[in-house]
């Protein structure tokens, strides 16, 4: 695949047949399908029996990638992810195991339940797609993609991710209660004996390959161009998170290349090869949610982040 035409072609296929097995929950695997398509990683965050597992498995399947999960325990250690080196008393050297981590794509399922030393292993992967076992670096996948679920912190028996994790994720999706209609279509599906966690699972077929999914996202970073208007406007919209009184952590540089990337990869999904202010508007939110926190006095009031970030939107100027 060469052209964003192209891509919007395989990509919305590829929608069609998730929709197959998740039913409802469209602005979920919208954004989704962004953090796939810009290289980057999906915290998922939402209350227990909501479909993030099965969508995990569904988009395995869908690019018939390698597919690993790890459910994440208070006694998880960092050895449990990464893997460790083996003692061989044949060859009388080191074995190098490896860890679940080293898949195409990864289901870090509650993440918020194991302690932050744990976390923080997946930190090197998740950034720079490599780990460090021993002093020896070995390579991970090159399309690796970490789609990590959380219960929200309120839950008991969860740790909060530390800022510079939350910082390597490139969107916090938070996923609701599915609508009346699409529950009711899920039960009835059930009751007429269509399992979706294991018929229509089983059923899917790849639409693309891990080597399809490389060559796409050059296409998108060759094919997609951002107007300086628009690359301002990223940058505006960063930098207000600064100058809020309300905010007491701001969102970095890495904000502003996580929605310009974003941004790129929901032009291509919708057919453009170019960047629309709405694109930004659209992923502002999940993009800087997780990397922004408010300050004691503004939680002593009850102000709420969404109703912040929605004020800093709307006070900057928007590019023509």
């Amino acid at each position: 695949m060469k052209s964003v035409s192209e891509v919007s072609a395989k990509f919305s296929e590829l929608r069609a047949r998730l929709d197959g097995v998740i039913i409802g929950q469209p602005a979920v695997k919208d954004q989704v399908l962004v953090c796939l398509l810009a290289g980057g990683h999906a915290l998922l965050e939402g209350v227990p029996g909501t479909a993030k597992t099965l969508l995990a498995l569904a988009l395995a399947k869908l690019i018939g990638g390698r597919f690993r999960r790890i459910q994440f325990t208070p006694d998880l250690m960092p050895v449990d992810l990464l893997g460790t080196n083996v003692f061989n008393p044949k060859s009388q050297a080191f074995d190098f195991h490896p860890g679940p981590i080293f898949t195409d794509i990864l289901l870090a399922d509650e993440v918020n339940r194991t302690p932050p030393r744990t976390q923080s292993a997946l930190l090197e992967a998740m950034q720079e797609k490599a780990a460090t076992i021993d002093g020896a670096r070995h390579e991970i996948s090159p399309v690796f993609f970490v789609l990590a679920t959380q219960n929200p912190i309120e839950f008991e028996g969860t740790y909060p991710l530390p800022e510079a994790q939350r910082d390597r994720f490139l969107l916090k999706i938070r996923i609701d209660y599915p609508q009346q209609e699409d529950e009711e279509r899920v039960l009835d599906a059930y009751a007429s004996g269509n399992r979706l966690h294991e018929d229509a699972l089983r059923a899917l077929q790849p639409v693309i390959t891990p080597e399809d999914l490389s060559a796409v996202r050059r296409a998108i970073s060759a094919g997609v161009r951002v107007e300086k208007g628009i690359q301002k406007y990223i940058v505006n919209i960063v930098r207000a998170t600064r100058a809020e009184e309300s905010i007491q952590i701001a969102a970095g540089p890495r904000a502003s290349l996580a929605l310009l990337e974003g941004a790129r990869a929901q032009a291509a999904l919708h057919g453009r090869d170019f960047i629309s202010p709405d694109d930004v508007k659209q992923l502002a939110a999940p993009v800087l949610a997780h990397r922004v926190s408010l300050s004691p006095e503004a939680e002593m009031q009850g102000l709420m982040l969404e109703d912040i970030l929605k004020r800093i939107f709307e006070r900057v100027e928007v590019p023509r």
